[in-house]
């Protein structure tokens, strides 16, 4: 769905949907309510601001800091702020209380996911003349991130950072495996040759692996890798947002065939362990290296072990490219239009921005350039190291089915992951991975 969403008051599937829900009475928003009745059982507070988010573990603490911050700010306005869990619940609360008109003022959405919440007509557009009353115009934002928060130009959402793939190293490892420089940061790595060679020398160290990533549960890991390398040889995997299959199977072969060599041949890295196995190993030095999102910093600063941060190597030499996503601020879609309101949640969102260094802090790159370009962020490690990776950021591809957490993702990993389990040959992989999107892809969208 490429054009503009149709109006709330049009029969859509959405629109029946909130006809089923209203028929099926109060049991339908049980999942909602049970979060928080206040949000959708009373009516909104005319003073304060509903904002919902999915952060748990060290993101959930650093949000919790800027809530504060906010309301040290604002006295007067109740920021009403509930958790809910990652993924698909999520998103399916978001959406349901959006279609009962009784959402958040502002909700986060990973970028990924927010196209999909916009062609279901279930977020406002920001406009600009809005947006500017609040300091938020788009040269103040990293532009990779901001144009691909648009929706054929017009603005849904406000990204607040990208978070790519990162690779993470043990410095004393690498030290003694001759790996850094004089400065005590990695050498440049680049091409197949010299990243197994980087993870050879790490193994003799360690005496196990070289290098981990989580490959087993959940399959987003495996994923991200193979589109780090995949995007670097050109490959795309949709087009016409999902209808079409446009995997290139000799540059997927290349690239499994890769992965498949360095954890089935050489076991430099373990091909069966899941995400917390491999975040382990890492920290307890069975491995040099660790590839994973840089959210993962604060595990490694509370396990108190040697380490840095850099951008995932350009393995095979094209343009640099590295898989990313986008925590995006945006508005659900309300009954009643009232400017006021308006402005406090867009206030809300401005105060999220200038608050983008303590975000950082938790491994994502800021997108508002005022911190992004600010001393206190460039001077920030091993944060500020791999922040070259927001301009380079490549996105799941658009579909109804794709984005963070979703069936794409699944089906992507888990092939992925088979292959450097040693369960699948690349060739099978490919044609598993083609089966299952072919029935994603011939299916309507939802919304």
């Amino acid at each position: 769905m490429t054009g503009p969403p149709p109006p709330r008051s049009a029969l859509t599937r959405r629109g029946l949907l909130r006809a089923s829900l209203l028929g099926a009475g109060a049991a339908a928003l049980t999942g909602c309510s049970s979060v928080s009745a206040g949000l959708l059982s009373t009516p909104p507070d005319p003073r304060s601001v509903a904002y919902w988010n999915l952060f748990g573990g060290g993101d959930g603490v650093r949000m919790r800091q800027m809530e504060n911050g906010y309301r040290k700010a604002n006295p007067n306005i109740a920021l009403r702020s509930v958790t809910l869990t990652w993924g698909n619940p999520y998103y399916t609360k978001l959406a349901l209380s959006t279609v009962g008109d009784r959402p958040p003022d502002v909700a986060a959405s990973h970028l990924t996911r927010m196209k999909t919440l916009v062609q279901g007509n279930l977020l406002q557009e920001l406009h600009p003349e809005d947006l500017e009353r609040h300091g938020i115009t788009a040269e103040k934002f990293t532009s990779r991130a901001w144009e691909a928060s648009l929706v054929d130009g017009k603005i849904y959402a406000i990204p607040i950072d990208t978070h790519p793939f990162v690779l993470y190293y043990n410095t004393d490892i690498c030290a003694r495996a001759g790996l850094l420089d004089a400065d005590g940061d990695l050498k440049p790595i680049e091409g197949p040759d010299a990243f197994q060679d980087a993870l050879s020398k790490a193994k003799q160290v360690t005496g196990q692996y070289g290098a981990t990533h989580g490959i087993t549960s959940p399959s987003s890991p495996p994923w991200q890798l193979f589109q780090t390398l995949y995007a670097q040889l050109g490959g795309e995997v949709l087009a016409d947002d999902g209808a079409r299959i446009v995997l290139d199977d000799a540059k997927a072969k290349q690239v499994l065939d890769y992965l498949r060599m360095l954890t089935v041949e050489k076991r430099l890295m373990p091909g069966s362990v899941d995400y917390q196995g491999a975040i382990a190993l890492f920290a307890s030095g069975a491995a040099g290296f660790h590839l994973n999102g840089g959210w993962e910093i604060t595990t490694f600063q509370e396990a108190k072990m040697p380490f840095s941060m850099a951008l995932v190597p350009n393995i095979f030499g094209g343009p640099y490219k590295v898989q990313a996503d986008s925590h995006t601020l945006v508005l659900p879609v309300r009954p009643e239009k009232d400017r006021a309101a308006l402005d406090r949640a867009l206030g809300f969102v401005r105060s999220m921005l200038d608050q983008s260094l303590t975000w950082a802090k938790g491994g994502h790159v800021p997108t508002w350039l005022p911190v992004a370009n600010g001393e206190a962020y460039q001077t920030l490690t091993p944060q500020s190291q791999y922040a070259a990776a927001a301009a380079s950021a490549v996105y799941d591809p658009p579909a109804w089915y794709s984005g963070s957490g979703s069936n794409f993702v699944n089906i992507m990993g888990s092939a992925v992951g088979a292959v450097e389990a040693g369960d699948l040959s690349p060739a099978d992989a490919i044609a598993q991975i083609r089966s299952k999107l072919a029935v994603l892809a011939a299916t309507a969208s939802p919304v």
